[in-house]
């Protein structure tokens, strides 16, 4: 867990996805779409990956992925991301982290 939080904390947005993850593909060109460059784990693809799939639905992420980090924290899923979209409030987020400007 404790590498997981680090991994999702080291930049202003990071995603935990899978390579072959379409909702994750379109969580992280909603959000390159504000301007912002996240960070991608593909956990597919790292030798811990399950390790951190494991953390992640401690976390509360079912399933596991797209699981996404905002500003050094846990924001959710894509349930979270598109519901934040929707109400306006995704682009101050991103702003707040520091990973857009205006």
């Amino acid at each position: 867990m404790d590498m997981t939080m680090k991994l999702g904390t080291e930049k202003p947005v990071v995603i935990f996805s899978k390579t072959n993850c379409g909702i994750s593909h379109a969580i992280s060109t909603l959000i390159r779409g504000f301007g912002a460059n996240p960070t991608v784990h593909e956990l597919d693809e790292l030798p811990n990956g399950r390790e951190i799939e494991k953390a992640l639905m401690a976390l509360g992420c079912n399933p596991s992925v797209p699981a996404i980090f905002i500003g050094k924290e846990f924001v959710g899923g894509s349930n979270e991301i598109m519901s934040l979209n929707i109400r306006g409030m995704l682009r101050p987020l991103l702003i707040n982290a520091n990973a857009i400007w205006i």
